[in-house]
Parts: structure tokens; sequence; C-alpha cells
């Protein structure tokens, strides 16, 4: 299906009067939780349904909330001394116009395809740019706002912060407080550091000649994006079942990834000697006192693991009772710790690497992004709510996303890269509570 490209322009900063920044050009140095964090474009698909607004709307509040968010308007660079920056020089977001004739509902299926691709600007291709987005205007009257940041300058919470702004703004609303940034005074090691954990090996990694980073074609051609619906009812069985005999209640999270896990692990036909292990995001905000308004990166990970033989012969609380675990264990003196060991200067002396890196699979393992605390739904530019929302296209075996449903009603859609060969396996035990 042909998406036809209108225009590509740069929205710039729009300032109230006496509001332009002196002087023009400021830098924020990327934090220690910028520079481990994954070096990738994150891409997400809103469908607006018809009466759509309008591009004139959308960009007005767009330059609007770029004059507070500066730095989704700026670009990655270096500050005079060499440090690593964002470069607050108000470049401007890229903003591509585009028309495909055809409904909303051929193009956009019930879970990711290398269609969706369309909708947002090469993200192959070099951007200068932090924020990229593409309007595509449908037959039916219905739009899908692809949009696109880069990860290093905003983890998920506080883009999601960025996006509710924008329609606010958009609507003529009060933007909310503004975004609070990194600065050299922050994140600070004690007088008396102490290193409490393995961030070498957990963080960092020491990599070998022969390690191969990157996505390459071949392995993305045999993967296959499933999108699994849970209901509310089911969730709320799930977590009845792995929460019995327990006090308090495993949360909705803990319960649908511990399902998830167990139902991949059987899918891959794993030996049951194999250990499995989850990178989880762990938000560090109130870990380490910084308020919800801090844009950046404040993100450190959980791993918890077990072999395949206990995932798959003990019950659900096991894989529930194994996450729950070691997210506590990512507690302000872990934070803490993190800052002690990445202000010393030895992952640099001993030749360490960022953990954090996209693969093309994950097998035995699984990482999971989390968005049903974030409030994507909220984005509004004056016609109501999205009538959908879902990642775009990130074929990455093993790499879950969890998102709250368009239907508004507690369900959950979890979106599932697997191999093909895999996919009827998983297909048969999803929805079973064993």
């Amino acid at each position: 299906m042909e998406v036809k490209v209108l225009s590509s322009k740069l929205v710039k900063p729009a300032y109230s009067a006496g509001e332009a920044p002196m002087p023009a050009t400021e830098y924020i140095p990327l934090s220690i939780f910028d520079r481990v964090t994954f070096e990738m474009q994150m891409a997400i698909i809103y469908a607006f349904a018809a009466p759509a607004p309008s591009t004139a709307a959308i960009e007005n509040g767009l330059a609007t909330v770029l004059a507070q968010y500066r730095a989704f308007a700026g670009q990655l660079g270096e500050a005079p001394d060499g440090t690593p920056s964002v470069v607050l020089n108000d470049r401007g977001a890229r903003l591509v116009e585009a028309t495909v004739d055809a409904d909303l509902t051929d193009m956009v299926p019930s879970k990711p395809t290398p269609e969706l691709l369309k909708l947002h600007p090469d993200l192959e291709a070099v951007h200068e740019e932090v924020v990229l987005l593409q309007l595509t205007r449908f037959r039916c009257g219905s739009l899908a706002v692809g949009f696109t940041s880069n990860h290093v300058v905003a983890d998920g919470h506080a883009t999601s912060n960025f996006l509710v702004a924008w329609g606010r703004g958009t609507r003529g609303l009060p933007m909310g407080l503004p975004p609070v940034h990194h600065h050299k005074d922050l994140f600070k090691p004690r007088s008396s550091p102490r290193v409490e954990h393995d961030h070498r090996n957990r963080e960092y990694y020491l990599p070998s000649p022969t390690d191969v980073v990157g996505h390459h074609s071949d392995a993305a051609d045999n993967i296959v994006i499933h999108k699994a619906h849970f209901t509310k009812d089911f969730i709320a069985g799930l977590r009845a079942k792995a929460s019995e005999g327990r006090g308090r209640p495993f949360s909705r999270f803990e319960t649908i990834l511990a399902h998830l896990w167990r139902t991949m692990t059987r899918a891959r036909d794993l030996s049951p000697e194999e250990t499995s292990k989850i990178r989880l995001s762990v938000d560090g905000r109130h870990r380490l006192g910084q308020p919800a308004e801090y844009f950046g990166n404040m993100v450190l990970w959980a791993f918890p693991r077990s072999t395949v033989g206990d995932l798959l012969n003990r019950p659900l609380k096991h894989a529930a009772q194994v996450i729950h675990d070691e997210v506590a264990r990512v507690d302000g003196a872990y934070f803490q710790s993190f800052v002690d060991f990445a202000s010393s200067g030895a992952a640099e002396k001993e030749g360490l690497a960022r953990s954090a890196v996209c693969k093309d699979a994950h097998c035995p393992d699984v990482e999971v992004d989390s968005w049903l605390t974030f409030p994507f739904y909220e984005l509004d530019f004056g016609t109501g709510s999205p009538s959908y929302f879902m990642p775009a296209y990130f074929p990455t075996e093993g790499m879950l996303f969890l998102a709250p449903s368009n239907f508004g009603d507690g369900s959950v859609d979890a979106f599932v890269p697997l191999f093909q060969e895999n996919l009827q396996a998983f297909k048969e035990c999803c929805y079973s509570m064993g």
C-alpha cells in the first residue's frame, strides 16, 4: 500500500513574548542513566478516528509544547567542554505529512506488521532531530500519528509526560509542571562510595571481539509479532491463581509477565536445564527522591531468572515471586550503588560497554517494556482520545510490549515477537491458566 509524502518540515518552539531562552543555545549533560540506556528509537503509533484533528492544530500545539520541552527540539551533541549533551539549539522536531488512498483498517491491523513502518519517517535513515513525527491521513478521514523519539534523551515516563502536555497545549490548556532536567550536581557519588552490587555484569558487560551487535534482516524475516489480548476477568483469574495463599496479591504487571514468561518458555521448547532471565526496567525517580517531572532517563533493570524446569514444573506463583523479589532488590540503595560505580570511572578504565543493546533475538531470555502505567491514551488534540495505540513494528524475538487495550475496560494487550515456528505452540497455551 503506497503512502504518499506531501511535505516534510521542522517545527520549532513557539515562545510567547519575553519567553525566548537566553542564551539561545544551552546544554543538558547526559546523565549516567542516559549513558547506559538503549541507543534506539522509541516508535509508537496513534490512530484517531474521523473527524480527526487538523494538521494546523497539531503543528501549533507541537510548537507550543516544544517551548517547554526544549530537549525534544534539540540535538544530541557535545557541550563546549566535550561533555556528551543534549544541545538546546531549537533545531525543531521533524514533521512529515502524508496521505494514503485506503481506509485506516486496511493498513493498521490488530498487531504490528512491516506495513506500520510506512507510518513513520524512515527509521533506518540518519536523522539529526530527536523527535520525528508523521501525520498520515486516510481515505476514511482517520489519522495515524507516528511518533518517534531518541531513547537516549528520554525514557518512557518522560516521553508520556511530553505527549500529554502536547495534547493539552494543542487545546490551549495549561501543560502542567515544566520538565526538570539533569545537571552536573545531580547523581553524585557518596563521600565514601560503596559499590554493593555487581554492576559490571548487569548494567555493563566486557565486550569481546566476537560480539555482534545490531539487527540483521535474516533474523527479522523469521519473526512474527503476535498480539495477545487479556481480558480483565482473565487477569483477575490469573492473579487469584498466582496469589493463592499469599497475604498480598501480586500486581497485575507481575502476574501477566509471569504468565507470559512461562508461556514463551513452553513455546520455545527449551531444555529443563537451561536458564531464562528477564530484563525489565525499574523507574528510579521516587527511589532517588526525584520528581515525576524529571525529563531524561532514570531507569535501571531487574533481572529475574529461573531454570526452565522450575518455570514449567512449578506453579505460576513461583515465576511471579521471582519477578517480585528481583524488582524489590532494585531499590534506592541499589540505585545509589550504581551512581557510586558509574561515577568512579571504572567502566571506562576497564573497557566495559552498556549491556542495554538491541538484539535480533533474546531466546532463551525475555525483555519487557511495560506501558501499563503510562498515560498514553490521554493524548487529546481536541477531538478526543485516540481510538488505538500500539508500538510500531519492532521484530526482536522475545521483546515484549505490554499496553492497556483501547477498550478502556482494564484489559491488557501484549505484543509478543516470536519465531514463526514457535507461534502455534504459544497460541495453544497463551490462554491457559495452567
